[in-house]
This record gives C-alpha cells, structure tokens and sequence, in this order.
C-alpha cells in the first residue's frame, strides 16, 4: 500500500483563504439552487397544493426506497437565461426496490410543466444516462406539452424524445410513465411509448388536443375525460395500463412495475458509507436518508480540508495528489511515471472498493511527455478494464515555437486519440480550471464522459479571458499597421475590458452547468461520495476496455 502524505496545513493564512473562498462560492451555490428547487414559486406552489397535488420532489421521495439517496443532475439548466433555473425537470439518479433507476419528474409548478429548449436538453441527457449505464427510466408525467411561443427551439429538437423511449425499449432497458396530470400534445407520446403507463383517476389527462384545439380542428364538442381521462384510456383505447385511484396508489404501482422487472442488482448503494451525503450542491438526501456502509478503509484525511485545498486565484496550481490523498480508499495511490510528465498525475486507487485509473493536472498546461504519458495510461486501463477518472485543471497543451518543433501537435494527438477510442467509463471533474484542447484531452463533455461534474471553482473556454483578450488585440494591432492606420489605444484598451469581462461571465461554473455541459456542480466535500454513486453505476453492467486503437502519428 502507498498511502498518501498530508502536506496540508488547514492553519495557514493560504489555506485560510482558500477556504473563504470555496465557502463564498458554495453559499452563493446554494443559493442558486434554492431558485430550482423553488419551482415556480409561492403562488403556484400554493396552487399546486390547493388541488392536492403533490410536488415533484415529493413523488420523487416517495417513489425512491426509505431512506436512500437521490442525485439530481443538471440542477442549474438554464441559469442565465430568461427561462426558470432547473428548466421545469427535475432528473437523477435514484433506488427503487434495489434498482438504481433515472427518474425524470416535471415539475407543473413551471408554467404547468411546459417544457423549454432546456427542458427538452435535459429529457435528453436523462434518456443518454438510461441508455449509456441500462438503467431503467421512470418518467414522472404532469406537463402541457411544448412553451409554445419558443416551439422553434422545441419541435425539432424535441422528436428526438420520442426515438430515446423506442429505442430504449427496443434495447430491453424498461421505461415507465407514471401520469399525475396533463400530458398534452406531443407530450402524450412520452407515456404513449413506455413500456408501462400508469394514469391516476379523475387527474391523468392525455391527449394528442384538448377539447380547444378539437374544436377548431374538427368542431366536435368534447371534455377532458372523453379525449383524455384514465378511466378512458383503462376502458376503452386500452393506452393505460394501470390505473391509480390517487397519486400515492400511482407511485406504488411504479414500485411494484420495478419489483416485477427482473433487473435487481445487488448493491443499489448499499456499498457505499453515508459519510459526505450531507446534502451539498446538487447531492440532496431527500427525507432521512444516508447511504449504507462497507468495510473497506476511509482516506486518512478528512473531506472538509477539501475547502481549502484549491487555490483562490485560478493562476495559481495545486498539487492533485491532495484531493486524491481525501477521496481515495485509504488514500492508497499506485502512481505511474512519478517522474516523467510531472504536471500530469497518473495512477491507480479505488473509491469504495471499486478500482479507477486516475488523470489528474498538476501544474496545468499539458507538454509532450504529459501526453505521451497519459496515452500509455489509458491504453493500460482499457488492458485491465478499469475505469479512469479524469480531474481537470489545466490551461491546455503548451505553445511556442519550441514545442511545436518537437511535436506537441501530434503528441496532443495521441492523447486525444486514446481518450477518443477508450471504451472504459469515464467520469471528469473539472476542479479547476479546463481551457483550450486540453478540455479535449481530459475528457470534456464533447467527449462523452459517463458523469461529468464540477467544483463551484471551475472555469472553461478556449482560454483564459485575459489571453483571449490580448490574442484580439496583437490582431488589431497587426492589421492596423498593415493598412498604414494608426492604432487607437483608447479603443483597444476599452474592447479588452469588454471582451475579458464577457469571457469570466461565460467560462464560470454556472453559466457552463446552466447550458448542460456539464451534470452539476458539486460541493468537493462530496466528490469521494458522488464519484462512489456514479461507480456504482458504471460497474453494475460490468466494465471493458478496448483493445485496439486507431493509428498514431508517431
């Protein structure tokens, strides 16, 4: 065993203020998640409750076995826009009679559930994750259908939901619609192509058009219940396939659907401790719940000195292998090539028992050994079938005239090349910084992670906005000299103020989670624990590498 040194000083006045300000950030975290979690707000709350509804979060809790954790994802879609934080979806992870399952609620509170550009991203992501990890997908229904003044951003895009729910069921991963209310327009075809539909009396409506649109279509008079109603579609067009006297009876109907699916694996978060499951960021343990523990050894160092170990100034790194020596299983680290590539840390460890290969940016930018280095690594993972873990912070592969003669082009290559082409899962956290290619070969959102995930810390762009700046600038400057102008400083200086504030307002944690580029931030004191629950869900289905690889430029 290699067990990690502590080289942290939770007393020093650097420490101190790092910790300040990861607490800033997570307050100012929370208090975003508050809007999300706030639905609609009071009033329609309210009105919700007055017609005695359930919330969302609340058929979630009751849906999910006693006492077991949810992990929400894409908390924060849509911050930033005109559209409501959260996007009217809640989705996650969650354990149904010892099923890890992807639930995906709407939330009726927003506009009654209609959905948006970001609803329709996030009803994607959800079907990505059920389909990537062959989780069943429970769809917990109550929504008027399409926000009809954006349908433009909408109905294209939005068929694709449709062809998720058949293709799932054609792959033999169960989806499950449980109806609460409306479910109008083309949101009727979400239950309509489930495999199993449940409709609550006398609430449950479902229908291609609403008695409105039926009139003007056809001017045939019709309610609710005759184009639409449970009793309806239990009777007569034979679309429901159990119908619910209240939503408490539809929500145990679901349970049973999962008890009676045959695909109960052992585990379903037991294996993993309750500690860290405090209910940071977008972790939330609904009701009284915790995770159950295992024997196998907790890291040396405590989750909360997390706080204080990433740097407040983004320019300035810090050693990785003190995140690792706190989320690792005795913060025992195999480190491979210690000494070669050394702003690049590779490795082997596990978390909660389950074994990971780890990449993780030391001193941020990324030269040729780096990428030589982590491309014989990920090549070995593949070998043994191991997970990688990628933990970025990194200000891209290195320029200049040097580098570029030696090859960084084809080197970067490489290692793009072998994230590209792994087959194990990937999960990434960005705690720090994730600029340029070197976005790409840590394995970015456009590189298909598992889970993707990040610190309330984390930046991303294609630079840094003060580079990016400058780089508009050297430009101007140069093309005013080419045409004989005389370059205007004032103007210049005013275009770089502009052009360095747009870039930190675009490459923050939110903006980037708000567009669903990422699966939510994260308190770091839940890193081990969130990494825990997402390796749960990557080994159920068993893991395996690739074997073969395309052709490097040498």
């Amino acid at each position: 065993m290699t067990v990690l040194g502590n080289k942290v000083n939770p007393h020093s006045p650097t420490y101190l203020e790092n910790q300040q300000a990861m607490l800033a950030l997570i307050e100012d975290l929370e208090s975003e998640l508050e809007l999300s979690r706030a639905g609609g707000g009071e009033k329609y709350v309210q009105r919700h409750r007055e017609r005695g509804k359930l919330l969302a979060r609340e058929r979630i809790e009751l849906l999910l076995d006693p006492d077991s954790p949810f992990l929400e994802l894409c908390p924060l879609a849509a911050w930033g826009t005109s559209f409501n934080v959260g996007a009217s979806l809640i989705f996650g992870l969650g354990v149904v009679e010892d099923t890890i399952c992807v639930i995906s609620a709407n939330d009726p509170t927003v506009k009654g559930g209609a959905s948006n550009p970001y609803t329709m991203k996030k009803a994607h992501r959800a079907a990505d994750i059920a389909r990537e990890n062959r989780l069943p997908l429970i769809n917990l229904v109550e929504s008027g259908g399409a926000d009809l003044p954006n349908q433009a951003e909408i109905f294209i895009p939005g068929g694709r939901m449709f062809r998720d729910l058949t293709q799932l069921s054609a792959e033999g991963i169960p989806t499950i619609s449980l109806v609460f209310g409306n479910s109008t327009a083309g949101g009727a075809y979400v239950p309509g192509m489930s495999d199993y539909i449940v409709m609550v009396k006398e609430r449950a409506k479902v229908f291609l058009g609403g008695p409105p649109l039926v009139k003007m279509a056809t001017g045939e008079e019709s309610d609710d219940e005759e184009l639409g109603g449970a009793e309806m579609h239990a009777r007569v067009s034979g679309l429901c396939d159990f119908m619910a006297e209240n939503e408490l009876d539809c929500i145990g109907i679901g349970r049973q659907i999962v008890k009676r699916l045959n695909v109960t694996r052992p585990g379903g978060w037991r294996t993993i401790t309750d500690k860290g499951a405090r209910g940071y960021g977008n972790l939330a343990v609904l009701g009284h719940g915790s995770l159950q523990r295992r024997s196998f050894g907790e890291p040396k160092y405590s989750q909360h000195e997390l706080l204080g170990i990433p740097s407040s100034d983004a320019k300035i790194p810090y050693d990785p292998r003190d995140v690792l020596a706190r989320i690792l299983d005795s913060s025992d680290f195999d480190e491979f090539k210690p000494l070669y590539g050394t702003s690049l840390v590779t490795g082997w460890g596990s978390i909660y028992g389950f074994p990971i290969g780890i990449l993780a940016n030391h001193r941020g930018v990324l030269f040729s050994q780096e990428a030589q280095k982590a491309t014989q690594f990920i090549q070995l993972a593949n070998q043994s079938d191991t997970p990688l873990v990628f933990l970025q912070n990194t200000t891209g592969y290195m320029v200049g005239k040097d580098y570029e003669q030696g090859g960084i082009i084809k080197d970067g290559a490489k290692m793009i090349n072998a994230v590209s082409n792994s087959r194990v899962p990937h999960l990434t956290i960005n705690i720090g910084a994730s600029y340029g290619a070197g976005n790409y070969g840590m394995c970015g959102k456009a590189f298909n992670p598992r889970f993707l995930f990040a610190w309330p810390n984390a930046r991303s762009s294609v630079m840094g906005s003060a580079q990016l700046a400058g780089v508009l600038s050297i430009v101007a400057r140069q093309a005013a000299e080419a045409q004989g102008r005389e370059f205007d400083e004032a103007a210049d200086q005013e275009m770089r103020s502009f052009v360095e504030a747009q870039i930190e307002s675009e490459s923050i944690a939110k903006f980037i989670s708000g567009r669903l580029y990422d699966d939510g931030i994260i308190d770091p004191r839940d890193t081990r624990t969130v990494l825990g629950m997402c390796l749960e869900v990557v080994y159920q289905n068993g893991v395996a590498g690739t074997r073969g690889y395309g052709i490097y430029r040498m």
